[in-house]
Parts: structure tokens; sequence; C-alpha cells
């Protein structure tokens, strides 16, 4: 049987979002006992520094009766040059898979090119799809169905936009995405999703969120982007998601971010802390369904 890697929203179809989102369901129950990745190691390679990703993928791969290899950029001959293909053989030959958090998008690409063993994209500068499937559970928690759901994203059109409109082309919901002019998701990746189902860019975050079912957000800058951060700051001025604007969306709509957040920039105590908030179901949720992921790609 051919490997198979998760790098976007591309490499899945619409049948097994649902079967993962089923199996990840019930290991959150504890309804799933099974140990897929006895004897088996995950690689993990990180270029940029995480919390969610790297706890939710160790402590995974432990329940599952895995291993998991965490391998710092600093700590490895890729952080001093040694070539991706290089280093995709060479793990191929010792880890039964391989998840990497890095910058370049077509680094995890060329990976996964070279590896034999699956690899997974747990972000790059173009892509989060990882973050965006737990967002989608917990969305499938909270809502149920995709059909005939808005999604409106707040903010920069980053990583975690471009996975969004990935996502809502595939399952086929609505998305609405609030940018200022100069931060949009990538063109080519709005346009994909432009062709199969409902989207728009507005500069008017109250647009977006009219009538919406999820309000999501990120931090205005993210990491790699440090030295933006003042300039960026006055172009999001407007862009956050207080209490007003969840007012605008229906009143059983649900506020989504991926953490870790600026409290005070793009989103507001109040809301964070809210009734409407499921961030921290949602950062729970990164481990369910990375479990039913690894299950999937290396059990």
């Amino acid at each position: 049987m051919p490997k198979r890697d998760f790098l976007t929203f591309a490499d899945l179809s619409s049948a097994q979002v649902n079967s993962l989102f089923d199996l990840a369901a019930l290991m959150k129950s504890g309804a799933f006992r099974e140990k897929p990745l006895a004897g088996k190691t995950l690689a993990m390679v990180f270029a940029k520094s995480s919390t969610r990703t790297r706890v939710s993928f160790e402590v995974g791969a432990y329940q599952l009766g895995g291993h998991a290899l965490f391998l710092s950029s600093r700590d490895i001959q890729l952080g001093r040059g040694e070539p991706i293909t290089d280093m995709a053989r060479v793990l191929s030959r010792m880890v039964d898979g391989i998840m990497i958090r890095t910058f370049v998008h077509a680094d995890v690409e060329e990976l996964a090119r070279h590896a034999t063993v699956p690899v997974i994209n747990g972000l790059t500068d173009l892509y989060h799809p990882c973050q965006v499937l737990a967002d989608l559970f917990t969305m499938r928690e909270g809502l149920g169905e995709y059909a005939g759901k808005v999604v409106a994203w707040i903010g920069d059109g980053n990583n975690m936009a471009n996975s969004w409109l990935d996502a809502a082309a595939l399952l086929g919901f609505e998305i609405r995405l609030a940018c200022p002019e100069g931060y949009e998701p990538d063109r080519a990746v709005f346009e994909r999703a432009s062709r199969v189902t409902r989207t728009a860019i507005t500069e008017v975050p109250e647009e977006a969120a009219e009538g919406a079912d999820v309000v999501a957000t990120d931090v205005w800058a993210s990491m790699g982007q440090e030295a933006e951060a003042e300039e960026r700051k006055i172009a999001f001025k407007g862009y956050v998601v207080d209490a007003e604007l969840m007012k605008v969306a229906k009143p059983s709509a649900i506020f989504l971010h991926c953490l870790p957040a600026h409290r005070g920039e793009e989103v507001t105590d109040a809301v964070i802390e809210g009734p409407q908030s499921r961030v921290f179901d949602e950062a729970e949720n990164r481990l369910h369904v990375q479990k039913a992921l690894l299950a999937s790609l290396m059990g």
C-alpha cells in the first residue's frame, strides 16, 4: 500500500475527514483502547517552536503505544545545512512517520517526496492543516453538520486563513474573511476555494461576522513576524473580536482561536473567557484529532 501524507486538505476527501472525526470522537470518549502505534516511532522536526503541536503529537504517540522523538533544528544536521532530501531518506530508514513544523511550505513538500514514511505538516508559513482539523472537529461538536454553516475569519490572511479556505472548499461551508488591505490570504488558495464554495473578502469585520456560526481569529503578528509587530498593530486596529462583534454573529455562534492569544489585541478577555468561546476545547481537540491522524497514517 502506498504511503499517505497529510500536507494540506487536498490530501483528504470529505469522507476521510468524517472518518477521522468519528475515530477522534471514540478516542476522546475513551472507547478506543487499541495501540496501533505499538513499536513505532514518530520523528517530530521543529524549526518553529510550539506548545500545542509538540505536546499533542508527543502525548498522542505515547497514548497509541508508540514513541515520539523531538528533533529541534538546532539539535540535528538540518540546522547546519543538511539537505532535506538526505534527512528524508535517513529518517525513513529509522522511524515510521515524520511530523515537521517549519517555515517554507516547499520544504515540507520536498520532505514528503523523498520520505518513504508518512509525512505530516505540523505548520508552515502557508498552511496549518492540523490546527484547522481540530477547529473543524470542535465545530462539529458544537454545531453538527457543516452544510449551510458560515465561518467568519477576522484578521490576518495567514496560514490559518489559507487552511480554513481549503477546508471550506472540501466540506462545502461558506467562509468570509475580514482582512486589512495587503493582508489577504494567498490569492491562489482563495481563488481555488471560490470555484467550489461561497467565499468573500472584506475590510469590514462586521460584514464577515454578520449571521456567522463560527467567528475565528489569530494573533496579528505570527512567529517570524516580530519585526512587523508595531506596523501590524496599526494595520489591524479595528480587527478585534469583542462582545459587540460577537453580537453581529448568530446567538448560537462559537468563537475559536488557535492560541496563543494576545488578549486585548485580536480578542478581548470578555470573548475568550465568555460562554461562546471554545478555545480550550479546541486546544484539547488537537490531541484527539492528531491521534486519529497518526492511527490512520501510521497504524
